[in-house]
C-alpha cells in the first residue's frame, strides 16, 4: 500500500483565497449590489406586469415582412463585416507576426490594439456620422472592430506556428506572402476559420445592438418599437433575433464538423 506524504499547509493559498473573498465583498458593498432586491414582491410583480405586455407578439403579415427585411439586413451586416475583417486580418497577420521586421510588427499591433479598443457602438456612431444612417454604417463599424480582434488572433496563430515550411519556401526564393499562402496557411487555416466563425456569431448579436444608434437591421426596428412602447411588436423582433442566432449557431457548428471531417 502506497503512503503519500500529507500536503503541507499553504499559507500563501489561504491568503490568496481570503484576498479574493475580501475583494468580492468589497465589490458588492461598493456597487450597493443586493441580489435579494430582485426577488421582492414589488419587483416580481413589476416584472410580471411588464413582461405580460409583450404577449401576444404581433404576427400580422405587414409587420412580419418588416421584421424579415430587418433580419436579412442583420444577417448581411454580420456576414459581410466578418468576411471583410477576415480578409484584412490575413494581410495584417504577416506584419503582426513579425514577418516584415520589428518596426512593422510594433506599428501593426498598435493599429490592431486601437481598432479593438474602440467599442463597436463608438465605431457605429462615427460611421453613422461619416456615411449616414443604415446598414452600411453598421457593416463598417463591425468590420473595423472585428479586424482588430481577428488580426490579433491571426497574428498570434501565425507566430506560434512552426516556421519550418515557411523558411523552406523563403530559401527557395518565395516572397513573404507566397511563403505564407503555401507554407503556413495550410497548417493554420482551420484555426483561422474557427476564429472567424466565432466572431461571426458574436457579430450577429452585436449587429442587433448597433441598430440602436441607427446602423440598420433588427436592432433599429427594436429600438423604434420600444421607444413607442409597442411591446408586442418588440416581442416579435426579439423572437426573430432568437431564430437568427439559433440558425447561425447551427450553420457554424455544421461548418466546424465539415472542417473536422476534412482534417480526418
Amino acid at each position: 500500500m502506497n503512503h503519500y506524504p500529507a500536503r503541507k499547509f499553504c499559507l500563501k493559498c489561504l491568503i490568496t483565497l481570503l484576498l479574493i473573498a475580501l475583494f468580492i465583498v468589497a465589490s458588492f458593498a461598493y456597487l450597493s449590489f443586493n441580489p435579494l432586491a430582485l426577488f421582492t414582491e414589488q419587483a416580481m410583480g413589476d416584472i410580471a406586469t411588464y413582461t405580460g405586455r409583450f404577449f401576444p407578439p404581433d404576427l400580422t403579415p405587414a409587420f412580419l415582412q418588416k421584421v424579415w427585411k430587418g433580419l436579412l439586413q442583420t444577417l448581411a451586416i454580420s456576414a459581410l463585416s466578418t468576411l471583410l475583417a477576415a480578409i484584412a486580418s490575413l494581410f495584417l497577420a504577416l506584419p503582426a507576426a513579425g514577418q516584415f521586421g520589428y518596426t512593422a510588427k510594433v506599428i501593426t499591433r498598435f493599429l490592431l490594439n486601437f481598432l479593438r479598443s474602440v467599442p463597436e457602438l463608438v465605431w457605429a456612431v462615427l460611421m453613422v456620422l461619416a456615411v449616414g444612417l443604415g446598414p452600411f454604417a453598421g457593416t463598417l463599424a463591425l468590420a473595423l472592430h472585428t479586424t482588430g480582434v481577428l488580426g490579433r488572433l491571426f497574428g498570434e496563430t501565425l507566430e506560434n506556428h512552426s516556421p519550418s515550411s515557411t523558411n523552406a519556401l523563403r530559401l527557395a526564393g518565395a516572397s513573404y506572402t507566397q511563403a505564407f499562402m503555401y507554407g503556413a496557411l495550410p497548417g493554420i487555416y482551420s484555426q483561422l476559420l474557427s476564429y472567424s466563425l466565432y466572431r461571426w456569431e458574436m457579430n450577429i448579436r452585436m449587429a442587433t445592438i448597433l441598430g440602436f444608434v441607427g446602423a440598420g437591421g433588427l436592432g433599429q426596428i427594436l429600438y423604434y418599437e420600444l421607444s413607442l412602447l409597442h411591446e408586442q411588436q418588440a416581442s416579435t423582433v426579439i423572437m426573430a433575433m432568437l431564430v437568427l442566432v439559433i440558425g447561425v449557431d447551427m450553420i457554424s457548428n455544421k461548418l466546424r464538423r465539415v472542417q473536422m471531417h476534412s482534417l480526418g
